[in-house]
């Protein structure tokens, strides 16, 4: 007997068990829930030759941007090619594997795109929106998240099971291509209709902290606990969040407990949560705040990532860690590996040849005190810095290092060109812009001392 999946639409699948299995890992990856490989692998225990399952697998490997995961990956692409010669398989499946592919190959963008054709196809598929959604934010393709999403919101209307989850995927969104308050609308909604919405949930979170309003994020993430608590390491990156919002407040003993008890509560190296942990404590560094012996824990375990090469978001956040743990041959190894790599490579290949350079030598340049250099390189970097994935919360740290390299190098002029831009950029004043706005001030009026004749010693 056919089944079909929550969305209404046909799949190659063995028995109805196996199709709740699926669609229970579907809703745990809209959710950005902890279960998902659990429901995954039922699902595969169910029909081992369910092709679609084994290409979900490969995708969900390459997005954790591991090395030693893409042997996995590969394994996927087969087992679901096999299934398709032996079972066949819709258009809608096999567009999955062929993307799979497509990554595998070095491409996450036509990735992208053949899953963007595809879901003009079957344009209920949520399932089809979060992947697309998910490779374009690690290509840092806002505009693209964009309108890949209002191509079929109309398609999620209010009958649709997942409406919330597109509409939490469309807040971010519309958040990251600078409509705030249309994002801050939807992302209210996604959490009401979905309330496990951890990325509606977010999305909020960032209109917040690009519009400066620390209050209102820190209000709006600890009255809904219930809406991250499922969440798998997503959960480290929501309370990495709130930790910005008291960083803003200048509440940085807060800030270091949330780092200790939360956020890096689980050691681990994904780069996620290594993103998070030094691009935070990179902040409280900026502020003045002593963060102790905890760069060392993040440049041991990056230290192991340096030869990766899957995403230059994680490279460049694994280099910080690095540098701050004084890892040398680390480094040295990591800026190596980015040299090697060559725009025909793939999608990573060209981002690692631009921005992905100039940024890694501008990090170097700034941890060895040469500010004009650092300033110099990360300026040359930060036009096309998008190209790295991430959000604009998460790529402020580099924005941030750019600003005080300048100031840092006796450059107030072009620091307050960088802090103009950046707050046209995020909507709003932050306390990071305020305070350094001020020693711009404290810069000119220096300067206009300095160079005022009558206050100059004259011979007796």
């Amino acid at each position: 007997m056919p089944q079909t999946d929550q969305f209404g639409y046909d799949l190659t699948i063995a028995s109805p068990a196996a199709a709740r299995a699926w669609d229970a890992t579907v809703h745990a990856f809209l959710s950005h829930g902890s279960s998902t490989p659990l429901h995954l692998q039922t699902a595969l225990e169910s029909d081992p030759d369910f092709g679609l399952g084994h290409a979900a697998r490969g995708l969900f490997c390459l997005l954790l941007g591991r090395r030693e995961l893409v042997p996995t990956a590969t394994e996927c692409l087969e087992m679901a090619r096999t299934s398709e010669r032996r079972l066949g398989a819709t258009r809608r499946e096999r567009a999955v594997t062929d993307a799979l592919a497509d990554w595998l190959c070095g491409w996450p963008s036509r990735a992208a795109d053949r899953l963007d054709g595809t879901l003009a196809e079957y344009p209920r598929d949520t399932f089809l929106m979060k992947l697309v959604h998910a490779i374009r934010f690690v290509l840092g393709d806002a505009q693209g998240m964009r309108r890949s999403i209002e191509t079929v919101a109309d398609a999620h209307d209010a009958s649709h099971p997942a409406r919330g989850y597109l509409l939490g995927c469309h807040a971010f969104a519309l958040e990251e291509t600078g409509d705030y308050g249309l994002a801050e609308t939807l992302g209210r909604q996604a959490v009401e209709l979905a309330p496990d919405d951890a990325w509606g949930l977010h999305a909020v979170a960032h209109v917040h902290d690009m519009t400066g309003r620390a209050d209102d994020g820190i209000k709006w993430l600890m009255a809904r606990p219930d809406s991250w608590s499922h969440c798998n390491n997503f959960g480290f990156h929501v309370w990495w969040h709130l930790a910005l919002m008291h960083l803003d407040r200048g509440e940085t003993d807060l800030v270091l407990n949330l780092y200790d008890e939360e956020i890096r509560r689980d050691k681990t190296d994904d780069y996620r949560d290594i993103s998070n942990a030094t691009s935070l404590l990179l902040r409280l560094e900026l502020e003045g705040v002593n963060v102790g012996s905890r760069w060392e824990e993040l440049a041991q375990l990056s230290d192991r990532r340096t030869d990766d090469g899957c995403n230059v978001f994680a490279d460049l956040h694994y280099l910080l860690a690095l540098l701050k743990g004084g890892r040398r041959l680390g480094t040295e190894r990591l800026l190596t590996s980015l040299a090697r790599r060559r725009p025909e490579d793939g999608d990573m290949g060209r981002v690692s040849a631009h921005p992905g350079r100039a940024a890694a030598q501008g990090l170097e340049q700034f941890r060895l005190g040469n500010y004009c250099s650092a300033f110099q390189l990360l300026s040359r970097a930060r036009g096309d810095m998008p190209a790295i994935g991430g959000s604009h919360a998460q790529r402020d740290v580099f924005e941030r290092m750019t600003i005080d390299a300048a100031l840092r190098a006796g450059l107030p002029d072009q620091a307050e060109g960088l802090l103009l831009d950046r707050s046209r950029q995020r909507g709003g004043l932050d306390n990071y812009a305020r305070t350094r706005h001020a020693t711009v001030d404290r810069m000119r009026k220096a300067a206009e001392i300095m160079q005022n004749h009558e206050l100059r010693a004259t011979r007796a």
